[in-house]
């Protein structure tokens, strides 16, 4: 059996995936999702064609146009799917990190999630970082909205350091957007560099990165700055 994809994992597709579910179309649903992640990762966004994802998902073309009404509407409810895992990881490991009297113990931790996830899902992480580019428009307003969920996680992890210095301010949701959409283009240019496997190992130039971003913006008035 091929092995699934991380949007697979979804909770509300991995019983279907195991064959539980209330209907045979919930299951094809499922199967398809997994099926174009699985073959967008292998062959690139542009060259993948409904026949590959039909193939790899074992249902016809009829069925596939029965639940997509094409290729780019499928690839984007799979991208939704693997972001909301790879969200959850991130929440997950934030929590773990969590530390009272270090506010950067929050980030670490769900950078080290975020980066792990990445590196033992390369499929997926080709797939999130590099092939949303090459899928449209509606593929780069979904990417911007995935961006601007980030911007919440890191001002989760950001509100303990205001507790801790309360001359730091609170950002704005474009000054978080900012920092999150520039920790992704760095980390898509370490992959660029040297592939996905070894994003692990920079967890904590990426959590010193994201740290000075955040606490440089927030220590600076912008009354100043329009002066």
């Amino acid at each position: 059996m091929e092995q699934g994809s991380l949007v697979g994992t979804h909770p509300d597709l991995e019983p279907l995936l195991g064959g539980a579910g209330p209907t045979v179309e919930d299951a094809q649903r499922a199967r398809i999702l997994d099926a174009i992640s699985r073959v967008v990762a292998e062959k690139g966004y542009a060259a993948a064609t409904v026949a590959d994802v039909v193939r790899a998902a074992r249902v016809s073309r009829g069925t596939f146009y029965g639940l997509f009404a094409a290729k780019e509407q499928c690839f984007l409810e799979a991208y939704a799917h693997g972001t909301d895992v790879l969200l959850a990881r991130v929440r997950e490991g934030a929590r773990a990190g969590a530390d009272s009297t270090d506010w950067r113990g929050a980030l670490r931790g769900g950078m080290t999630a975020y980066l792990g996830t990445l590196a033992h899902e390369p499929q997926f992480a080709r797939t999130y970082l590099l092939e949303i580019h090459a899928a449209g428009p509606a593929a780069q307003i979904a990417r911007d909205g995935v961006l601007r969920r980030f911007a919440t996680e890191y001002q989760r992890a950001f509100r303990l350091a205001r507790k801790l210095d309360p001359s730091l301010r609170a950002l704005t949701a474009d000054e978080l957007f900012v920092v999150s959409a520039g920790l992704d283009q760095l980390i898509c240019a370490r992959v660029h560099a040297e592939g996905v496997e070894r994003l692990p190992g920079h967890t904590e130039s990426f959590v010193r990165t994201a740290a000075a971003l955040l606490t440089g913006a927030a220590s600076t008035d912008p009354a100043s700055r329009r002066a």
